[in-house]
């Protein structure tokens, strides 16, 4: 049981409810005729309580995770029991309890025994009002008591602003996440590069050491003393202008050896980082991949990994280069002149509280860019995909518009990135150039006076002038830092998102099953209180095989992906081989467990390299011997290359029936011991289903084999057969029993038969 509020701790002691007989409780936040007002049910074995403010109706709800709340709004009030009017409800006297979905919330609703709104709840609270029903039904019903997990608001929530986690189980804020923690985090790809770095950084001090002595050169020694006709190098012209030329090429060399190293490391980093991404991806569960779309994945695989490569190969390694420049030559100055030093740094603060100033705007517009772009990119990827919807409804012009909708989006949020840009800069660009005006007119004053000789004042201006690269470089690090920060920042919640569905840590790995197959009470939804199966049970014994049939939407499909845990039960259980399917490894479900779906995908690549999909270490032999199983061999025998033909994207085009005879050898070659088979023949005509079923009759010998079809035919043979309707199993028993019951399962027969006969007709 979730822990009392503070509020609700405050108003028990004024009530005959003892804290320890509550069952389960919960807050419904809106009000049954409109309104917003806090009303409390509590639940003991006994008894259902209803505690509604009377007093206080709000028109507006102010959602917490939406709004900063100070320490003052935080603090909680004790609730007065004269405000509330309390209802009492036996539990025996009451009928049943269910929830009534409405626009954006929903009204629990009590039978005891006339039915009535108990209470109503906006969709925040429905996954927690179906627990709360949940429970009522289990003490109703005198059943065990399932335990829900405890929900602790305050990992749900960002303690520092409020703002709800963007996704659940990861508790991270993008409002308040740290951008040098992204920075550390994305240094942590380094960490395997480390002889690379270390000469990386050798190479980049040896080019900044010889860059800075080239000024002194050029400047002091060429026209103080070469041409000067004083010092050490008095009159030595051809040896000065020979040491400029070395320490140029010195400093090149060693430019060229630390960006060719930093290149190779960054393309390796780079490799590493699609890599973790790709794998990161795999890792999830489906329910991942429905809530996003294609485009926004593949540009954060391509163009986010893309972008950060500017980081280690532009970024990293010239922002330590231009450091040890501006420390260096900084230095020099200082020691040569602290006066005209400071007067070239008098601009520096300027810049300074510009950038600061900028820097969020930059960040805010470079993350909506990349969302207009994700949107771009996954129109253009739905509309390649469905190219033959497009054509076949003639709505080329209504996607043009469309694309053009988001193209237009994009480009304004790039046109506004830019035009920052262009403004901002410049106008940096020109305080760092102020300094450089200062030091002539300062200067040259003091040349004219004697403070300074003609050589010293180029030394400086050269120097100065060695400074404004790089700072012209941190001046546009602001952008960089932008573009890459977000991109990481992109990359990194793939890798953090957490998967509905994992494996426990001794969790159990079976070479073999026998294929025993125990579904108990089991429901599951996609939605809170929008259930698509509903207490389902059913059994296939090892070499059993069953059929579940019934309408369209009825939860078939759904239930057989509970069996391999593609999706999680919400209540229930299913055991294999009497191991629940959360105690066993990923690899024995996917082991032992074939598929045959009505969805059949074809991947890039030949036919043969299709069918070995499920096993890529078989020989030729078992290719075609499962190809010849699903009487796939003789079409696949005339096509242009045979086993070699290419087919998916680019490649030759199947046909429907074609595929799914691919998608049944697949299987076969599969070889598991549980074969469900998802409306397996739905795509092949009468003749060739009659083959395929004689096939799939030879392949289930010894298999537990689960046939889900609207074809009634198909399951001419099951050894049982299941009903279901709206999420529940309404009939079962053999052909026989149920024909004889003469229920749903006889109406579909017959129906099924009136349209064979009218067809035949026709």
């Amino acid at each position: 049981m979730n822990k009392l509020t503070e509020e609700l701790y405050s108003l028990l002691p004024q009530t005959n409810i003892v804290e320890g007989e509550i069952v389960e409780w919960m807050t419904c936040d809106r009000g049954i005729d409109g309104g917003f007002v806090d009303t409390y049910l509590i639940l003991t074995k006994d008894s259902l309580y209803r505690f509604t403010n009377v007093h206080e109706k709000k028109k507006e709800k102010i959602f917490k995770g939406f709004k900063v709340f100070t320490q003052k709004e935080k603090k909680h009030i004790p609730l007065e029991i004269s405000k509330f009017h309390i209802d009492q409800f036996k539990v025996e006297r009451v009928n049943s309890i269910h929830i009534v979905n409405l626009v954006a919330s929903g009204l629990i609703i009590i039978k005891a025994p006339e039915e009535r709104a108990l209470a109503a709840v906006t969709n925040g609270q429905m996954a927690t009002a179906a627990k709360f029903v949940s429970t009522f039904m289990e003490i109703k019903n005198d059943e065990a008591i399932e335990r829900h997990e405890e929900d602790d608001t305050s990992v749900k929530s960002c303690p520092t602003c409020g703002m709800i986690y963007p996704e659940e189980g990861r508790q991270i804020c993008p409002k308040c996440l740290k951008k040098g923690a992204i920075f550390t985090r994305l240094l942590g790809f380094t960490a395997n590069h480390r002889w690379s770095i270390f000469f990386i950084i050798l190479f980049m001090v040896l080019n900044s050491a010889t860059g800075l002595v080239i000024p002194y050169f050029q400047g002091t020694v060429l026209f103080d003393q070469a041409l000067g006709g004083t010092g050490i190098f008095a009159g030595k012209i051809t040896l000065v202008i020979m040491l400029i030329i070395l320490f140029r090429t010195l400093s090149l060399a060693f430019g060229i050896l630390f960006g060719v190293i930093n290149a190779r490391m960054a393309a390796n980093i780079v490799f590493d980082l699609k890599a973790n991404i790709f794998t990161s991806m795999q890792r999830l569960s489906l329910s991942f991949f429905q809530q996003k779309q294609t485009g926004q994945l593949m540009t954060r695989v391509n163009d986010d990994a893309n972008e950060l490569q500017f980081f280690f190969v532009d970024g990293i390694p010239y922002f330590i280069v231009n450091a040890m420049n501006i420390i260096g030559v900084t230095t020099i100055l200082l020691v040569m002149d602290w006066k005209l030093t400071l007067v070239c740094l008098v601009p520096l603060p300027f810049v300074v509280l510009l950038i600061r100033s900028v820097f969020p705007k930059l960040w805010r517009m470079s993350w909506k860019r990349h969302r207009k772009a994700s949107a771009m990119n996954s129109i253009i990827s739905d509309t390649v995909r469905g190219v033959r919807i497009v054509k076949a409804f003639g709505k080329e012009k209504v996607e043009i518009d469309r694309f053009q909708g988001a193209n237009v989006s994009f480009s304004d949020a790039e046109q506004k990135l830019n035009k920052l840009n262009s403004t901002i800069f410049p106008i940096i660009n020109m305080l760092t150039h102020i300094g450089g005006v200062l030091i002539w007119a300062f200067g040259g004053w003091r040349v004219m006076g004697g403070g300074l000789t003609f050589g010293e004042i180029m030394t400086f201006i050269t120097y100065i002038y060695m400074l404004f690269g790089p700072i012209q470089f941190m001046n546009d690090i602001a952008g960089w830092w932008s573009y890459c920060m977000s991109a990481a920042q992109r990359v990194f919640e793939i890798q953090d998102a957490v998967p509905e569905i994992t494996e426990k840590e001794d969790a159990l790995h079976l070479e073999k099953l026998t294929g025993d197959v125990v579904i108990s009470r089991c429901s599951f939804h996609y939605e809170a209180n929008k259930p698509i199966l509903r207490d389902v049970s059913l059994r296939a014994n090892s070499g059993q095989m069953i059929g579940i049939v019934g309408p369209s939407g009825a939860g078939k499909s759904t239930l057989v992906n509970l069996i391999s845990r593609i999706y999680e039960v919400n209540e229930g259980e299913i055991k294999l081989d009497g191991i629940n399917v959360k105690d066993l490894t990923s690899d024995t479900l996917r082991k032992h467990i074939g598929i045959v779906s009505q969805e059949v995908y074809v991947f890039i690549g030949t036919i043969a390299e299709n069918i070995a999909y499920a096993n890529p270490e078989c020989l030729l032999e078992d290719i075609i011997h499962a190809a010849k199983v699903a009487n796939a061999h003789n079409f696949i025998m005339n096509l242009p290359d045979g086993y070699d033909t290419v087919v998916g994207t680019g490649g030759y085009n199947l046909s429907g029936g074609e595929k799914q005879r691919i998608s049944i050898a697949r299987a076969i070659l599969h070889d598991p011991q549980i074969l469900i088979l998802d409306e397996a023949t739905a795509s092949l005509d009468t003749e060739t289903e009659l083959q395929i079923q004689e096939a799939l009759e030879s392949l289930a010998q010894g298999r537990t084999t689960i046939a889900i079809a609207h074809r009634l035919s198909t399951l001419r043979n099951a050894d049982y057969l299941y009903v279901m309707e709206n999420g529940r199993i309404v009939e079962d028993g053999t052909h026989e029993t149920l024909m004889k019951n003469d229920g749903i399962y006889a109406g579909m027969v017959k129906k099924h038969e009136e349209a064979l006969k009218m067809k035949e007709a026709i």
